[in-house]
């Protein structure tokens, strides 16, 4: 089973892709652009971290069956996001 950032989405595939928690072990839900030494690396919203993820729509897109246009990513990461651990609602209110 592929485990998938719960900040960004990002697929990770091995182990130098993990982010870390404080005591340095692995953390097996953030990758290590979102997440190390305990802490998120960037204070972002979600809508920031959609802004920050779409520069990266051409990596994602030459691997794709279907390359998405910047809308079309847009609007499923709006979608998706808020299924993420990171920008769950809690309380009522997301991060």
């Amino acid at each position: 089973m592929e485990n998938f950032c719960q900040s960004c989405g990002m697929p990770m595939t091995s182990d130098e892709l993990f982010g870390t928690n404080a005591d340095g072990s692995k953390n097996n839900d953030y990758c290590t652009y979102c997440y190390q030494q305990g802490k998120f690396v960037q204070d972002y919203t979600m809508d920031e971290m959609i802004n920050h993820c779409i520069q990266f729509l051409g990596e994602f897109n030459k691997d794709s069956e279907h390359p998405f246009s910047k809308e079309e990513a847009i609007a499923m990461m709006k979608v998706e996001f808020p299924k993420l651990k990171r920008w769950m609602p809690v309380s009522g209110k997301t991060k």
